[in-house]
């Protein structure tokens, strides 16, 4: 198994996909069996045109690709670099051995309902759950089931990864586009507007996840008591004695800011979020045992709290605070924990999908995530895009997520 990485910031489209092509087959030694595309919207308005170029340079058995606000690759210096809002191009390209690839692009009617049984979820996808496959999914910004998709995916593969991101512009209002080809499948569009599109690989071939939510808990831990849906009416304290009396969120929510320095008094203007943990059974919750969901609002007349997800009582919370430095930190200690993992084979490549929230805006400086992820994996080749959002697991669930970077590793399964 071999995996390349080139990016270009060339201004004409034939040059940067010129570019591109020409270092991976300067690196590649096989045919080139998938690839994944990343492209600036910049370039939107020759978007139609994008895959058919590409492919006479450098023919892909299996293709996919978004659109983005920034663009994430591998230059000629065996830098990374994440190029934001400038064009680029990005091409990551893997020679494939005792692997199956199955390609699929699922349009907006063809999602089965939540009720459906777990074989029109294989149906809509083209695998079995016997292959073991794990999922690389790009998703249009305007299809309103992603959600719905990716617990399907869940009800009908729940042991396996499943990673990506939704199609990003450079600024509102810009075209944004998904792309696909598969030699399976002639007659798909490559230019996609619509939906999902997807790779599922099995067979000698594993797919790790990170996702660096960036957050920090702040004041106690919760417990839901009351509430419906996404608002919040009644919560309780935690501790090792047990369950304390409930109270009003709101109240809960003062007290937990009126404990912090005033430096996070002020970060928690713009940077405050809920944390939901994923473990019912866990005891000792740290950073990570969360999910993030925003805070939507209040309400001071019954002080009650909505939040960006679906909750229930009994579920336990902690507010969290976001910023460059403790994404820094998270992102670290996610990197330490995976690297010393023993039983984890070398990482071949990686695909890294990022919010448009972070990079320069998060840090003050470029090329952040892509570089530090590199340091602690042998500067493996990495490709990606800036997200309207990202795809990847929380505990044993996949969901979306805001804010985050997602990151799929690649490596050979361990032997038994």
């Amino acid at each position: 198994m071999q995996w390349v990485n080139a990016i270009s910031t060339r201004l004409s489209l034939e040059s940067a996909i010129s570019e591109v092509t020409e270092r991976i087959q300067q690196q590649l030694s096989g045919s080139a069996d998938l690839g994944f595309l990343f492209i600036s919207s910049a370039y939107a308005s020759e978007y139609p045109r994008v895959v058919r170029l590409l492919l006479e340079k450098l023919p892909i058995s299996v293709l996919i690709g978004s659109g983005g606000g920034g663009i994430i690759g591998i230059d000629p210096d065996n830098q990374a670099q994440e190029v934001e809002g400038n064009p680029a191009l990005s091409l990551t390209v893997a020679h494939l051995g005792g692997v199956n690839l199955q390609g699929f692009h699922i349009r907006n009617d063809e999602l089965p309902d939540l009720d459906s049984s777990a074989q029109a979820w294989t149906d809509l996808t083209g695998v079995s759950p016997d292959q073991n496959p794990d999922f690389i999914v790009l998703a249009d910004p305007f299809y309103s089931k992603v959600n719905d998709f990716l617990e399907g995916l869940d009800f009908a593969y729940p042991k396996a990864a499943k990673v990506g991101g939704i199609a990003s512009a450079m600024a509102m209002g810009m075209q944004t586009g998904l792309f696909f080809h598969s030699a399976e499948h002639p007659s798909e569009p490559s230019l996609v507007q619509e939906g999902i599109v997807g790779v599922a690989l099995s067979g000698d071939i594993k797919v790790d996840t990170l996702v660096a939510q960036g957050c920090r808990p702040i004041g106690p831990l919760y417990q839901i008591l009351e509430g419906e849906n996404n608002l919040i009416t009644e919560l309780a304290e935690v501790n090792e004695n047990g369950v304390h009396q409930g109270k009003a969120p709101l109240q809960a929510l003062r007290e937990v800011v009126n404990e912090l320095s005033p430096e996070d008094q002020q970060l928690a203007q713009h940077s405050l979020f809920l944390g939901i943990a994923q473990d019912e059974f866990k005891m000792k919750l740290q950073q990570g045992d969360f999910l993030i969901r925003n805070l939507l609002g209040v309400d001071p007349k019954v002080g009650a709290i909505a939040v960006g997800d679906k909750l229930r009582p009994g579920q336990r919370i902690q507010f969290h605070l976001r910023d460059g430095n403790t994404s820094a930190e998270d992102l670290e200690m996610l990197l330490q924990t995976y690297q010393q993992q023993g039983d984890a084979s070398a990482p071949m490549g990686a695909l890294l999908f990022s919010c448009l929230g972070r990079g320069k805006e998060l840090y003050g400086q470029s090329n952040f995530d892509s570089t530090r992820f590199r340091d602690f994996m042998n500067q493996i080749p990495l490709g990606g895009f800036f997200c309207n959002g990202e795809i990847g697991p929380v505990g044993d669930r996949t969901f979306l997520h805001g804010y985050t970077s997602s990151f799929a590793i690649i490596r050979k399964p361990q032997l038994n």
